[in-house]
């Protein structure tokens, strides 16, 4: 069922974004299978039993479990999550999969999404082969090879001049105007429900971390990831969360105070007012967690250290690499502890003519 966060309210598993009361929604189950019911398959098809779709109506492509790398960084074990080594080259294939398997499920063919880049890259490629059409709106500012890529996946682009909350609300207007279905990965309760599968791989990579650093703006990395811990607890795989921090982008915080200076190298997590703010506050509640905040210029040492180290990302994943150092500095991540960082999207879709 679906439960919304802000009222309580229920509704069954259809697609839908907001609660009547204009609350955000989450699945929940009223009990959790064991953990080791998995299915013997080497991507996410392995948590099928833990996911609000059917094995009738699934995407053709489908995305991959991804591997980690342990590095040591002044005495702290970093184990990278290789994300952006999915199909579309970001984390978000996880949560366009299980939302193109609920519109498969539905019989809804024709959609409508915002998205900086990669949501929309992702639901292009997932939707193709699914028979959806996607009208994708993006902003005149998006990075030019992934406005190419779309262009290249036979997307039905709408340009916005303005930033990612304007993109937004032009999206919004459009699907009401036309009554086609807004899938905002923002606000899709199934998109959550893939992202969650991050933490399962990690629990069984590597085991639970202490700590979990995530690129925020959304939230949808975070809270999945949240979501997937918080079930391995309640069916008893493990007895506590790692303590959650929320990175973000100095000039568009909302869970950091707001720096006047902007962070526009970390353009997947401009988003300064994303709807599940009160949920991801509950998370770093609940956690014990932070907020840590990004500038350009320490974006760009963290992005330059991949490099050298062969993790060739885009600068948005950068951020949790920045992150790690301060809270290794001030002593709040301590010797010996072992961290996730999430590595969201790849740094070849920056290249012009790919």
């Amino acid at each position: 069922m679906l439960r919304c966060t802000r009222c309580g309210k229920t509704y069954p598993e259809s697609f839908r974004l907001k609660c009547d009361c204009g609350g955000t929604l989450l699945v929940e189950r009223e009990h959790y299978d064991f953990f080791g019911s998995l299915l013997n398959y080497l991507d996410m098809r392995r948590y099928l039993n833990f996911l609000p779709i059917g094995g009738n109506y699934l995407p053709p492509a489908v995305p991959a479990i991804t591997p980690t790398v342990p590095l040591d960084i002044n005495g702290v074990l970093a184990i990278f999550k290789l994300d952006y080594l999915q199909p579309s080259g970001s984390f978000k294939d996880r949560g366009t999969f299980v939302t193109v398997g609920k519109l498969m499920e539905e019989g809804i063919g024709e959609v409508v999404l915002d998205s900086s880049g990669n949501a929309a890259l992702s639901f292009a490629l997932y939707s193709l082969p699914a028979g959806v059409k996607a009208h994708i709106f993006v902003s005149y500012d998006a990075m030019p090879g992934k406005v190419s890529l779309l262009q290249r996946l036979g997307a039905v682009l709408h340009f916005v001049d303005g930033d990612r909350m304007t993109v937004h609300g032009k999206a919004e207007e459009f699907a009401k105007r036309e009554g086609l279905t807004y899938v905002s990965h923002w606000l899709n309760p199934y998109f959550i429900e893939g992202t969650k599968t991050v933490a399962f791989e990690v629990y069984e990579q590597v085991g639970l971390p202490d700590y979990v650093l995530v690129p925020t703006g959304s939230g949808t990395l975070f809270l999945g990831l949240w979501k997937g811990f918080k079930e391995l607890e309640e069916m008893g795989e493990i007895s506590k969360l790692p303590v959650f921090v929320a990175v973000q982008a100095s000039g568009y915080e909302s869970l950091c105070e707001r720096s006047t200076v902007k962070n526009n190298l970390a353009d997947g997590i401009a988003i300064p007012n994303p709807p599940r703010l009160e949920e991801m506050r509950r998370v770093l509640e609940e956690t014990n967690g932070l907020c840590v905040s990004v500038d350009e210029i320490e974006t760009k040492g963290a992005l330059s250290w991949l490099k050298r180290m062969g993790l060739l990302v885009e600068p948005t994943s950068a951020v949790v690499l920045s992150a790690l150092w301060k809270l290794i500095e001030t002593g709040e991540i301590p010797n010996g502890s072992k961290v996730l960082l999430p590595l969201t999207g790849s740094g070849l879709k920056l290249t012009e003519g790919i």
